[in-house]
């Protein structure tokens, strides 16, 4: 979706504020109440379209003492759905000015939710079963204002680039992304940006010792790559952030073998991957003043007689050994490589490790909140920050000896799958077992990273979570109580 400043299009989007009248409308404001047809309410919507109205479409942003971003996103949402509706490929939004709202943090979230209402992945459909989008969206904006959003637009559209990577990736059905071609689609996304785009084969991730990932990949007949994405937009002084994404391209379970209806959605398992490939667009595009290298061991894990099994003692890049109790928690035994890989190779002062890695942390949170396991307080309370100003919802979970006793083995030094419940926890826990004592935090986006069905104002499919998180995250300077 293109942004631009000025009117386009025959037809214009008004958000309005709950009970309250624009001026020069109260004619027609009259005329809505006394029929009961809008009020304001939050994501309602009045479309005055055809031969004779005004070809105005009407949003409710709701209440004005809860008006903040997530209003903006969930209420353009929904107009850009109905502006498709009636077939709009362009339209003006009239943004008015209010006092609750940083009116640049306004028109990100305005923009971002007119950007989800018109994703679609319809690549393999076939065109007469495509449906109209809106394509190109222009603000009216206050006078004195031209600055502050022609620098929102540039930065959002740079962040929706990233998390329509992200989607893309994710998307994409296994046969279309598996190793080789993701660390290809990263090449081609992140090299015209200025970001080095390094791709290890077989014989090198052999030669780094990554024994704990290649036990996992050895099932496949594709072969693993290891993708590093370095970004250096400070000075060689200044620290690095890690980010680590789990790469399993797709994941039959193994032998310890998934059922069909669970294994169909299997592609979508890399979306950690997808998530910092897509995070990392944003930061390079953005020209962000950081420092900041991601690191993806991207593999399948499937049956063959080279496939590890239920039972094997591994070791890994560390040293440490694995027991695998199940060849289904394959997610954490390629993290531990990659994030060890990360800490002792990379430089890097901190780690964020992104996963879709238990069904545990569903259970525990559903689709609503992505689960968090830290080792550092402070850097966790500037993540739950930076995950704010993104709109995606972060809880964290307890990490404490308890914890870290359940994943000690006695044949091995580690369980890569443990009894006793809290499988979120004691998979994030297993993890800071390679991170050498940096500061980390792991998230699970099992159940935030797709949806089944479209939730609020995300379509149905991969959600792009957690790219805007990231993105805050290495950006710095958080603080909303400022107008930025």
């Amino acid at each position: 979706m293109k942004f631009s400043i000025g009117r386009i299009g025959e037809a214009r989007i008004l958000p309005v504020l709950k009970d309250t009248v624009p001026q020069g409308m109260e004619e027609l404001f009259a005329y809505l109440k006394e029929r009961e047809l809008f009020s304001g309410a939050k994501g309602e919507i009045f479309f005055d379209l055809g031969l004779h109205g005004s070809n105005t479409l009407l949003v409710g942003l709701g209440e004005a003492d809860k008006l903040d971003a997530q209003a903006y996103r969930q209420s353009f949402y929904k107009a850009g759905t109905e502006a498709a509706k009636a077939r709009l490929t362009q339209v003006t939004v009239d943004l008015p000015k209010f006092p609750q709202i940083c009116y640049r943090t306004a028109v990100k979230a305005a923009a971002e939710g007119l950007y989800h209402s018109a994703y679609r992945f319809d690549k393999y459909l076939s065109q007469e079963k495509k449906k109209p989008v809106l394509e190109e969206v222009a603000f009216q904006i206050v006078a004195g204002t031209e600055d502050k959003v022609t620098s929102a637009l540039a930065e959002i559209s740079n962040i929706l680039d990233g998390i329509d990577l992200t989607r893309s990736l994710v998307n994409e059905p296994a046969e279309a992304i598996y190793p080789e071609t993701l660390a290809k689609a990263a090449q081609e996304a992140l090299t015209p940006l200025g970001v080095e785009v390094e791709v290890k084969g077989l014989e090198e991730i052999k030669a780094l010792g990554m024994t704990a990932f290649l036990a996992v990949a050895r099932g496949s007949a594709r072969e693993p790559k290891l993708i590093i994405m370095r970004y250096r937009g400070a000075s060689e002084d200044q620290e690095t952030i890690g980010l680590v994404g789990k790469g399993l391209t797709y994941d039959s379970g193994g032998y310890a073998l998934k059922p069909a209806a669970s294994m169909a959605a299997m592609h979508t398992d890399m979306g950690g991957a997808g998530a910092v490939i897509g995070a990392m667009s944003a930061i390079a595009a953005s020209k962000l003043n950081r420092n900041v290298t991601a690191v993806v061991a991207a593999c399948e894990n499937m049956i063959s007689g080279e496939a590890y099994k239920n039972g094997d003692i591994i070791r890994s890049m560390s040293g440490k050994s694995i027991e695998i109790g199940n060849t289904d928690a394959e997610g954490r035994v390629t993290l531990a490589d990659a994030i060890y890989y990360t800490a002792t190779k990379e430089n890097v002062s901190s780690i964020i490790d992104v996963a879709t890695l238990t069904g545990a942390v569903i259970v525990a949170l559903g689709s609503h909140y992505t689960g968090a396991v830290t080792n550092d307080q402070a850097m966790m309370d500037e993540f739950k920050l930076a995950s704010d100003l993104g709109g995606e919802k972060v809880w964290q979970l307890p990490a404490d000896d308890d914890y870290r006793d359940m994943v000690k083995g006695k044949r091995a030094d580690l369980l890569n799958s443990v009894k006793g419940g809290a499988g979120s926890i004691t998979a994030g826990l297993f993890l800071e077992n390679f991170t050498e004592g940096k500061k980390w935090i792991h998230l699970d986006i099992a159940g935030t990273s797709a949806y089944d069905a479209p939730h609020g104002y995300r379509p149905a499919g991969a959600t792009g979570i957690p790219v805007q998180s990231l993105y805050y995250f290495c950006k710095g300077d958080n603080d909303q109580t400022r107008c930025c």
